[in-house]
């Protein structure tokens, strides 16, 4: 459903900008762009600017409501992940430590640099 979504928008986009480049200024018609007169366009003499501001209105309709539909689509997507964790092993919840509660590093942590086991001295240390 969202690859067609996406082609459809695609197609919408270039017809948008095609209807888009072919009117003309506001000061001339789209049969003096192709060299014709005014009577003798396929589409009359208003008839161009009406049919094409039409097709303006339509596709940006269209352009907008491919926008939201694939906006909402994203939106909704499955979070999935790539990398899958092995059956059966489950990442281990580490508890969230408790307020005041000093800091303890975990069991096989080195120990603090200000902390150095018995008989040796403490390294010292810049700016103390």
């Amino acid at each position: 459903m969202t690859t067609f979504l996406v082609i459809l928008h695609v197609l919408v986009c270039f017809a948008l900008v095609l209807v888009v480049l072919l009117q003309a200024g506001k000061g001339s018609d789209i049969g003096a762009t192709f060299g014709g007169g005014g009577s003798q366009t396929v589409f009359g003499s208003r008839g161009a600017g009406n049919f094409l501001t039409k097709m303006t209105a339509i596709a940006g309709a269209l352009f907008m409501l491919t926008s939201l539909t694939l906006a909402l689509t994203a939106s909704r997507g499955t979070a999935s992940s790539v990398v899958k964790e092995p059956a059966g092993k489950e990442a281990p919840a580490s508890p969230a430590p408790k307020e005041g509660a000093p800091f303890a590093p975990a069991q096989g942590a080195p120990a603090p640099a200000d902390t150095a086991p018995a008989g040796q001295p403490k390294p010292v240390q810049p700016g103390k």
